[in-house]
């Protein structure tokens, strides 16, 4: 099957052209004709697939296709995703096909100055690309209206609800028009997908072009078992020897990706960091260098594990293997994107055996180990072989014996034939008490009690 036979216009064909795709891929096989004809869509495919183009390509067309009938441009197609990246990544592929076709489209999110996308919006737009939080804040304020909008897409709809996005993107459906054609994708299936689906979709078709949560077969995977306080030494051994000059590392904290990235510096290694605590004008300008080929390494947690789009990344390193196994998935797909090979490299400690477990259950696979002979089981630092000490063992002097004996007998009470000294009351110290052991006293001569 080819592009011309889905049914796409010249303009769209040419920008196909100039990303040098010539056939499509699966899912754009099956969703394609799918929104051509108007009905809701469920699409299932793993992560690298082209599902961006597969809802962008017809929605664009029938746009440029059904004008709007009044000159004033109104949000006509929202995308909602889940993170900034993801955003900006959606946002470029909307821009590219849908300039040639003279429609608008922008990307809102958190992060930044709203007053920007006020004005922009206030230009017109035909399609917003956006995450859930700042559309509800541009919908309270005004400054959005979506009654006009046609296509609604849920881009990665799993992992917005992984991260509590549910209320949000009902919210948004309320803004919505009931009549319009609603996308799904998401890269696995979950109980949580399918009630969603249930309520936003009207009747839809559902494609699965691959089992869920399976990896490219592009990507080639290797653990390397390593203890924790030597993962930054063979991450750096790797990456010198082999040459390696583009890798995406993937770190559990904002800490942990914060520390490497430095330790990484003061080996010689061009590395930077982006995470949720980076500003998103510096994740921006952080990832443009990496794409550009100015960074050699850059450090990123999950939150950039599914809006990142690298064309023909080799190298992915699991520098920590995340909490949720799917996340693995997620964060390989970064590369072996559209055919191409990559290879994904998890250094493994002792502790994080259960984690990888998990992962080889979810993908019904055994990720095959490897070990490298510079490597012994000693801690290094700096370079510097540590051998283990050995525990020293020493004999106790007779003193700390004999103190230690003694300490351990048992205690016995001493009876003694001199009466202890009692403390005298402080009763008696005041009128009344005196009086009172006055009393006492005389009581005790006469044997009479008062």
């Amino acid at each position: 099957m080819s592009f011309e036979s889905l049914g796409l216009c010249a303009e769209l064909l040419s920008a196909i052209k100039s990303q040098g795709y010539t056939v499509p891929t699966p899912i754009q096989s099956e969703a394609i004709p799918v929104v051509f004809a108007g009905g809701d869509l469920l699409a299932g495919a793993q992560t690298g697939t082209g599902k961006t183009a597969a809802f962008a390509l017809p929605i664009v067309q029938k746009l440029s296709e059904n004008p709007p009938p009044n000159k004033r441009r109104r949000p006509r197609a929202l995308v909602l995703v889940p993170t900034r990246e993801l955003a900006a990544q959606v946002s470029e592929q909307m821009q590219n096909y849908g300039r040639r076709l003279s429609l608008r489209s922008t990307m809102i999110y958190g992060g930044v100055n709203i007053q920007a996308q006020i004005e922009r919006l206030h230009r017109g737009i035909d399609i917003v690309v956006a995450t859930p939080g700042r559309l509800l804040d541009h919908a309270a304020r005004g400054t959005i209206k979506l009654k006009d909008v046609e296509f609604l897409v849920l881009d990665e709809a799993d992992r917005m609800l992984d991260l509590g996005f549910i209320d949000e993107i009902k919210a948004v459906a309320e803004y919505l028009p009931a009549k319009r054609q609603t996308l799904l994708f998401s890269a696995t299936y979950s109980n949580s997908i399918k009630q969603l689906a249930d309520e936003l979709l009207n009747q839809p078709k559902r494609v699965e072009v691959a089992r869920r949560s399976i990896t490219a077969d592009e990507v080639s995977q290797v653990v390397y078992p390593v203890e924790r306080n030597r993962k930054r030494e063979m991450i750096s051994h790797l990456i010198r020897n082999g040459q390696w000059t583009q890798v995406l590392v993937f770190a559990r904290t904002r800490y942990s990706a914060d520390k490497l990235t430095a330790e990484l510096q003061f080996d010689g290694i061009n590395t930077a960091a982006i995470h949720s605590n980076k500003s998103q004008s510096l994740r921006t300008r952080t990832l443009k260098q990496f794409k550009q080929g100015e960074l050699r390494v850059l450090v990123a947690t999950d939150v950039a594990a599914r809006g990142l789009d690298i064309a023909r990344l080799p190298h992915v390193v699991n520098y920590e293997l995340p909490d949720v196994a799917e996340d693995y998935v997620h964060r390989i797909g970064r590369t072996g994107r559209a055919g191409e090979p990559g290879m994904s490299i998890s250094l493994v400690c002792p502790a994080e055996q259960p984690k990888l477990q998990a992962i080889q259950k979810l993908l019904q696979a055994t990720i095959p180990q490897e070990s490298i002979a510079e490597f012994p089981k000693v801690a290094i630092k700096r370079g510097m072989v540590v051998k283990p000490r050995k525990k020293a063992i020493s004999k106790p002097s007779p003193k700390k014996l004999a103190a230690k004996a003694k300490a351990a007998a048992p205690r016995t009470k001493k009876k003694s034939d001199k009466p202890k000294n009692v403390q005298k009351s402080t009763k008696s110290r005041t009128v009344a008490g005196r009086r009172a052991a006055a009393n006492a006293r005389q009581a005790a001569k006469t044997g009479r009690r008062g």
